[in-house]
């Protein structure tokens, strides 16, 4: 075996000539019993060592054996390698221990090259290892992932005749394990003549922590059938195991036989059993075993605040957070993940700024982990700027960083940033994950075009990608919300497993393009397999039902959620029945649907009725669920607009006015219309009656005369929500909306044939839906709409919502 043990140059010898060591030095009782050696024995720090090695130096007893080897162990205990190899390499005629001592402080403290070069002129000095010199150097390659050398001190201890040595051989399994080689380290398991308790617990924690849960499980078993009892160790190195797969039946028993072995006042027990019952989503017994606790470590803490986090409890986890603070205990690494996530959950700029603040004063350094924790909290609490300058001054990023930050921008609506970081990634080597693309599709599925789209496909099966079910769902979102919905079903009839996502995400997408018929058979469909609908998966039917006018539909849909699946509907699915009911015109249906709620309807309940209202003109319902979703204070003004319209087509003029007073008022404005359409890699922007674009004069020119031709086809402008000005110039600002001005940039700009893509952050109006039903008659051209709420399909006269939307 050509290893760097038998060949590297050994460093310093204090004699070549190889010698006989004696093994026991006799030590005069003056010596032992002097001052300076019971000091000795008593120091609890290096700087104690310091204080007390004058008075040694003083007293002559340097050289004395008992003070050198007491001084190598304590110099080696604190990690001080250099001063300990100052006292070893003076010393005459030195005892194997203190070889062995040496070596063990370079096992722990120094670099692996350091300890098996010292390892390497322990066998030039002729000094015989024993079993522990390989055990301490088995640990640090299995630590540090060293396979090659880790081998190479395997063959070592063979040769040495340590192969049968149970001591030895679970050093060896554990190596394996750790270095990721768990059928090999498994082989060394069944090969040994004999193995002790240690032994099964490396086995079973090698199983446990390369993700193999349900072996590790299985050994204990095992271990119990050949006569072992499993002790405190193997319990805290299975339940992770067991919280991992979510088996809280095993994980009950489990609880059951540290009660009954006398286990439950260890504390690392304890705080497996709270991080296993909050995995499995009973936080509540964790919070009972956490209370019961008479001693907590920070990892208590922390297990109970993940908790509470992975349950969707952010706010309970806060709570904690501050009693361990006011406790007294300090946090770690971990707790500020922790917390930062929770305060990410719950939107808390206020209290993610404190964290970050403790985190600064506890100066646990730049950690990356941290820092990527808090990268997705201001990103989440809608400060991406605050987020990038964090990225941007992170010192060795991670692909965690990389996917945080494209994350961040993508939440945030900073779709070209997103990409723009995404690009940068990738040019500097750095390979995507599954997290990398389902971060960044969704962010190309916002911006709607169709062939970067393509080209991210293309990507993620050059990158063999395409084979995960996240990244493939995050695909059939995506091509929905571009307007391919057919391209959305053939790769969703393509794969070959399917998460509830991937349903939610095909129905919504049917939903959204109004194909109402075609969301519900996909709904029954997945009724019938092994998959079960969710909330989500409800809400996704109920919204395309409301699309589509399917409101028996949509009312069977409701009342199965809860009968059938024992869902509980939330504020969004009382949303959408309201949607449903209000859209087909059913308002007062609507509006007692509200009232009987079992639940205080929210901004979104009202919005939706208000939006119905708005549809078929009711002022009086109108003006109660104005009323009522005003007093909830939403913070933008689209809702304000809303009535404003309903008493405009109403010709209450006098109510328009004061509608508007009030926006002035609270200062709400509303969100100006705008309309994006790319062309040849350009995204072009459309504010309503804007003129700076460079072809504006061309644009305006061109929709004048478009506007005389569907005039002409039967085009009858609505001017009725437009008050205090001549008739012609109410068409001319309904002719001058965000969106005609990117179909006429589109029509000018593109050849004959080629479909029209735009996107609007607001609802089409219905003087521009007609409209663009005449243009796309008189033009011959199909124009494909994404507004804020679905698609409208363009084409020959018509469109695809039928005039519901």
């Amino acid at each position: 075996m050509s290893s760097q043990i038998l060949t590297s140059p050994p460093p310093l010898t204090t004699n070549p000539t190889l010698k006989l060591h004696s093994q026991r030095t006799p030590i005069p009782l003056h010596v032992y019993k002097h001052p300076a050696a019971i000091l000795l024995e008593l120091s609890t720090s290096i700087k104690e060592v310091y204080q007390i090695l004058p008075f040694i130096i003083k007293s002559n007893l340097y050289t004395e054996h008992l003070f050198q080897t007491k001084l190598l162990s304590l110099f080696c205990n604190h990690g001080c390698i250099p001063e300990a190899a100052r006292v070893f390499e003076p010393i005459q005629d030195k005892p194997d221990v203190l070889y062995y001592t040496l070596l063990k402080g370079y096992a722990k403290n120094s670099s692996l090259d350091e300890a098996l070069s010292f390892f390497i002129r322990m066998k030039v000095d002729n000094i015989k290892p024993v079993v522990y010199n390989f055990t301490y150097l088995l640990k640090v390659c299995g630590d540090k992932g060293e396979l090659r050398r880790g081998k190479e001190i395997h063959g070592q201890l063979i040769k040495n005749g340590f192969s049968s040595n149970v001591f030895a051989m679970t050093g060896v399994v554990n190596l394996y394990a750790k270095c990721r080689q768990i059928e090999e380290a498994y082989k060394m398991f069944d090969r040994m003549p004999e193995r002790d308790l240690v032994s099964w617990n490396t086995i079973i924690s090698g199983f446990a922590q390369n993700g193999l849960a349900k072996l590790a499980l299985g050994l204990v078993v095992r271990m119990q059938e050949e006569g072992q009892r499993p002790d405190s160790i193997t319990l805290v190195s299975i339940l992770p195991s067991v919280a991992d797969m979510g088996f809280v039946k095993i994980g009950k028993a489990v609880h059951g036989y540290v009660i009954r072995a006398g286990f439950e006042g260890l504390v690392n027990l304890n705080t497996a059993l709270v991080d296993m019952y909050s995995k499995c989503r009973f936080v509540g017994i964790g919070r009972l075993i956490f209370d019961g606790m008479k001693q907590r470590t920070a990892v208590s803490w922390n297990s109970m605040i993940d908790g509470y986090v992975q349950s969707g409890d952010a706010e309970e986890a806060m709570v904690t957070f501050q009693k361990m603070l006011d406790e007294g205990v300090e946090p770690t690494d971990v707790t500020i993940m922790g917390a930062a996530h929770a305060c990410a959950d719950l939107g808390d700029l206020d209290r993610g700024t404190f964290v970050h603040k403790l985190f600064n004063k506890l100066k646990l350094g730049s950690n990356v982990s941290i820092m990527n924790s808090l990268i997705s909290m201001y990103s989440k609490c809608k400060k991406v700027e605050i987020a990038a300058g964090i990225f941007e001054t992170l010192r060795g990023k991670t692909l965690v960083s990389w996917n945080a930050m494209i994350l961040g921008f993508a939440q945030n609506g900073r779709v070209n940033d997103a990409l723009n970081y995404f690009y940068e990634m990738y040019s500097q080597n750095i390979r995507p994950d599954t997290f990398t693309m389902v971060s960044v599709i969704p962010a190309l599925a916002e911006s709607s075009v169709t062939r970067q789209a393509k080209w991210i496909h293309g990507f993620c099966i050059r990158s063999c990608l395409d084979g995960d079910v996240f990244v493939m769902t995050a695909l059939v979102d995506m091509y929905a919300k571009c307007g391919a919905i057919h391209t959305a079903r053939k790769l969703f009839d393509m794969m070959n497993e399917r998460h509830v996502t991937t349903w939610n995400a095909m129905i919504d997408g049917y939903g959204t393009h109004g194909l109402g018929k075609a969301a519900l058979e996909l709904f029954n469909e997945m009724q019938k397999g092994a998959i079960k609908p969710n909330d989500v998966s409800f809400l996704c039917v109920l919204s395309a039902c409301s699309h589509s006018g399917m409101v028996e539909e949509g009312l069977s849909c409701f009342t199965s959620m809860k009968r059938d699946y024992g869902i509980v509907p939330a504020m969004d699915h009382y949303g959408a029945m309201v949607d449903l009911l209000g859209r087909a015109g059913r308002l007062d249906e609507a509006w007692n649907f509200i009232q009987r709620m079992p639940i205080e309807p929210g901004i979104n309940v009202y919005g939706a009725m208000l939006g119905a209202c708005k549809i078929h003109k009711n002022v009086e319902l109108g003006e109660k669920a104005a009323n009522n979703l005003f007093a909830l204070n939403p913070d933008e003004g689209g809702y304000h607009v809303l009535l404003a319209n309903i008493y405009a087509t109403a010709s209450m003029w006098g109510k328009v006015a004061k509608v508007r007073t009030v926006m002035k008022k609270k200062g709400l404005q509303k969100t100006p219309g705008c309309s994006v359409v790319e062309l040849r890699n350009e995204v072009h922007c459309f504010y309503s009656g804007t003129t700076n674009h460079p072809q504006s004069q061309k644009i305006y020119a061109f929709l004048e005369e478009l506007g005389d031709k569907i005039k002409t086809a039967g085009y009858v402008p609505d001017t009725s929500s437009t008050h205090d000005v001549e008739d012609d110039v109410k068409e001319q600002l309904n002719s001058t909306h965000s969106e005609r001005l990117a179909i006429a940039f589109g029509l000018l700009n593109t050849s004959h044939g080629t479909p029209i893509h735009i996107r609007k952050n607001l609802r089409v109006c219905g003087d521009c839906h007609n409209a663009t039903k005449y243009i796309s008659l008189v033009t011959g051209r199909e124009i494909i709409v994404r507004d804020m709420q679905r698609f409208h399909h363009f084409k020959n006269g018509t469109c695809s919502c039928g005039d519901y939307w």
